[in-house]
């Protein structure tokens, strides 16, 4: 079966992202030009405005991409968790694993990089996205000031993230945040396992 043009397109266009990504992490945005780009993925410049007709345009997708990729990877990991708790702990647990893979470092990267008020926005905006089953779980839980408590919460996640980019080992990092997660969030008394689980 023959490919159509998008088809045919598809590889250069990964290609121009990756490129447009590494500069980002590596040299920030403004290594973000059509042409440098280009030279990173070796293709013509020309080949990236076929994509891309500037900057701006890049910056935007690499956006889009990096939320999307992480926000993916965080549904599927929630999706087989049994109750509030668990989702709670496989969003931490995924979110480490994906610092360990470098997964956060582009949507960091855009948010040190003096982007344009609407961009910033809508950074913001994909970040509120992200986090907001989390939130809910937190809510569901029943917490005490569920929104305080959820910002306390995300803060150590931040700390621990900010570990495993350090080069603390996962496992350890996991583990350790795992269990102060657990004491947070379960009723004093109580166990471990989310409200429904109970008795």
């Amino acid at each position: 079966m023959k490919k159509t043009p998008a088809e045919h397109g598809a590889p250069k266009r990964v290609a121009v992202m990756g490129a447009a990504i590494q500069n980002l992490v590596n040299a920030g945005a403004a290594a973000d030009t059509p042409a440098a780009v280009g030279a990173r993925a070796g293709l013509a410049r020309s080949s990236v405005y076929q994509y891309f007709d500037s900057s701006a345009a890049l910056l935007a997708t690499i956006t889009e991409e990096a939320f999307r990729r992480s926000n993916e990877a965080l549904t599927r990991a929630m999706a087989t968790a049994n109750g509030p708790l668990e989702r709670v702990e496989a969003f931490f647990a995924e979110s480490l694993r994906l610092a360990a893979e470098g997964a956060h470092r582009p949507a960091v990267a855009l948010m040190n990089a003096g982007l344009p008020p609407a961009c910033r926005q809508r950074l913001t905006e994909l970040h509120l996205d992200q986090v907001e089953p989390f939130r809910a779980a937190v809510r569901e839980l029943g917490a005490p000031e569920p929104a305080l408590t959820a910002d306390l919460i995300a803060g150590m996640l931040h700390t621990a993230l900010t570990a495993v980019e350090n080069g603390t080992p996962l496992d350890t990092v996991t583990q350790r945040t795992l269990a102060l997660v657990r004491r947070c969030l379960t009723p004093a008394g109580g166990t471990a396992r989310a409200p429904e689980e109970g008795a």
